[in-house]
C-alpha cells in the first residue's frame, strides 16, 4: 500500500479537533500518506525549544468513513495483539476479524497529559465497549490539585493514551494525571514536573507498575536535573521518541531512567493481512544524547552509541490507531500511541520490574541471546538506509513478539 512520510514538512491546516474525526474529506494539497490515511499534523505536534509538545498526528481516511465506527484500515487493539502475538488470531491478523484482545494486566498504569479532558470516562467506556474490553478501574488526577483549563488539540493525545494503555493491559488500575501546561516558560507546571511526581506516587501507593508519557521537548543540557523524577521505587517509565525522524532529540525519551519508544508502520497485503514491520521512513524518532552519559544496560551497543545515551530502546507501530473522541471515531498515528500501548504490553507481561534500570536491563539481556531475541522481538531492518540488523536508531532493540522478554 502507499506509503510515505515527512512529518517535519507537513503542513497546518486549520481545524478543530472534530473536524478531524468527522467522516469527510479534507482538502489539502500535498499531504503525506501512510497506507491510505492522510496525514495531518496539529501545532501541538510541533518540536520548539522550550515548549512541551505531543508526538501525534491525525490520519484522515482517503476514502471518507461512512461506517459509524472505526475507520477501515484503523488498527484495532485485536489487529495488533494478534501481530504482536499477545493473543491467537487468525491467519495474517486481518484488522476485521481479529477480535481476541489480551485480558492481563496488575498494579497501576498512569498516563500524563496536559488539560481538561471533559468525557474522557464516557469516551474511554464507547472505546472499551466497541472492542469487548472489560470497563477499566478509572480514576483522573489534577497535577496541581485543581482543574486545570482545556487544550483543545491534547483531546485526541489523551483518548489515545488512555484508550490504548487501557487495552493492552485491562486488568490494571488507570490514572489519568492531567497537568496545567507552562504557556511562558518560566513556569515549573508543565507535565516534567508535578505531574511526574503524582503519578509516581500514584503507581507505587497501588501495587507498582508503568508511566506512559507521549510528550516532549528538545533537549538541553539542563536536563540531567531531571532524570532523578523517573525513579520511584516500582515504577517503570515509558516515553515516547517522537515523530520528527532520525537524529532529532528528546527529553524525557532520552532519559536513562525511561523506556524509550520508537515507531513502525505495518504493512498490509490487499486482503488486508499483515505481511511485514518497517521503519516509517521520516517519522518515528531515535537519536544519541548529546548529554545523557550512555547507561550501564547499553554496554553491549557502546560500539554504536559511544558514550552517550542512545534511543529508542524498542518500538511499536505508531499509524494508525482507531480512537473515539467526544462522540466520534477517528484515526491518529504517532509514537504518541507507540509509547502507552508498549507501557501497556509490558504490564500485561507481568515482570512487575522494580525500575526502568531493571526492565531494560532485562530487554538488552535479552537482545544478547540470540535466539531468545529473535523469538521475542522483531528487528526493523526495512524503511530507511540506517535501519541496520540489530540495535538501531530506527526501532532500537526492534517491536514485540509475545510477552516473554518484556
Amino acid at each position: 500500500m502507499k506509503r510515505s512520510i515527512v512529518i517535519p514538512m507537513v503542513a497546518l491546516i486549520a481545524l478543530s479537533v472534530g473536524a478531524y474525526l468527522l467522516p469527510v474529506p479534507v482538502q489539502a494539497a500535498d499531504e503525506p500518506t501512510i497506507n491510505g490515511f492522510r496525514i495531518v499534523v496539529p501545532e501541538s505536534s510541533i518540536p520548539r525549544p522550550g515548549r512541551i509538545h505531543t508526538n501525534y498526528f491525525f490520519a484522515i481516511p482517503e476514502v471518507p468513513n461512512t461506517t459509524g465506527g472505526p475507520p477501515p484500515g484503523s488498527e484495532t487493539p485485536g489487529s495488533l495483539a494478534c501481530v504482536y502475538k499477545l493473543v491467537s488470531g487468525p491467519k495474517g491478523c486481518p484488522i476485521a476479524t481479529s477480535t481476541t484482545v489480551p485480558s492481563g494486566g496488575w498494579g497501576a498504569i498512569a498516563i500524563i497529559d496536559a488539560g481538561y479532558y471533559p468525557t474522557a470516562k464516557s469516551d474511554l467506556h464507547a472505546f472499551s465497549k466497541q472492542f469487548g474490553i472489560p470497563d477499566a478501574d478509572f480514576t483522573v488526577v489534577y497535577a496541581q490539585g485543581s482543574r486545570p483549563p482545556i487544550y483543545e488539540e491534547w483531546l485526541a493525545e489523551e483518548a489515545l493514551d488512555i484508550e490504548w494503555a487501557h487495552s493492552m493491559a485491562p486488568k490494571a488500575k488507570l490514572f489519568l494525571v492531567e497537568s496545567k501546561l507552562c504557556v511562558t516558560g518560566t513556569c515549573n507546571t508543565d507535565p516534567y514536573w508535578d505531574a511526574v511526581t503524582v503519578a509516581s506516587k500514584l503507581v507505587a501507593k497501588n501495587g507498582g507498575g508503568v508511566i506512559s508519557m507521549s510528550w516532549g521537548d528538545p533537549e538541553a543540557s539542563t536536563d540531567l536535573r531531571y532524570d532523578k523524577l523517573f525513579t520511584e521505587p516500582g515504577v517503570v517509565y515509558f516515553a515516547s521518541s517522537g515523530d520528527s525522524g532520525i537524529g532529532n532529540s528528546l527529553y524525557p525519551t532520552a532519559s536513562p531512567n525511561v523506556v524509550s519508544v520508537g515507531g513502525t508502520v505495518f504493512n498490509r497485503d490487499s486482503n488486508g493481512d499483515f505481511v511485514s514491520e518497517t521503519y516509517a521512513t521520516g517519522g518515528g524518532g531515535g537519536d544519541i544524547s548529546p548529554y545523557e552519559p550512555r547507561p550501564s544496560y547499553q554496554d553491549v551497543i557502546k560500539n554504536i552509541v559511544g558514550s552517550k545515551r542512545g534511543y529508542p530502546d524498542v518500538a511499536s507501530n505508531f499509524c494508525c490507531a482507531a480512537i473515539y473522541l467526544q462522540g466520534q471515531w477517528g484515526a491518529v498515528g504517532g509514537t504518541s500511541w507507540s509509547s502507552p500501548t508498549f507501557a501497556g504490553i509490558v504490564n500485561a507481561a507481568g515482570g512487575k520490574m522494580t525500575s526502568t534500570h531493571d526492565e531494560l536491563t532485562a530487554i538488552y539481556k535479552e537482545y544478547t541471546i540470540k535466539k531468545e531475541y529473535k523469538a521475542d522481538f522483531f528487528d526493523i531492518t526495512a524503511g530507511d538506509s540506517r535501519c541496520k540488523v540489530g540495535w538501531d536508531l530506527c526501532a532500537g532493540v526492534g517491536s514485540p513478539r509475545t510477552y516473554k522478554g518484556k
